[in-house]
């Protein structure tokens, strides 16, 4: 499994879409919450990341 991390700039990239979007699709009381989409983790007090194969797993699971 590749553990590299990816900070927001590099996630907006891979996946399209926008900083906005992506807080979104992490915020249950939005309505564009999405549930499937990869929770980020903590890097410190105030930095957040994502595991890239998480984020590669979850665009693969959308495309079908």
């Amino acid at each position: 499994m590749n553990t590299q991390i990816i900070k927001l700039p590099q996630l907006t990239v891979l996946t399209q879409l926008s900083r906005s979007t992506i807080y979104e699709k992490i915020n249950p009381k939005s309505k564009r919450y999405d549930e499937s989409f990869p929770r980020p983790i903590k890097l410190s007090l105030s930095a957040i990341g994502w595991f890239e194969q998480d984020i590669v797993d979850w665009l693969n699971s959308k495309k079908s």
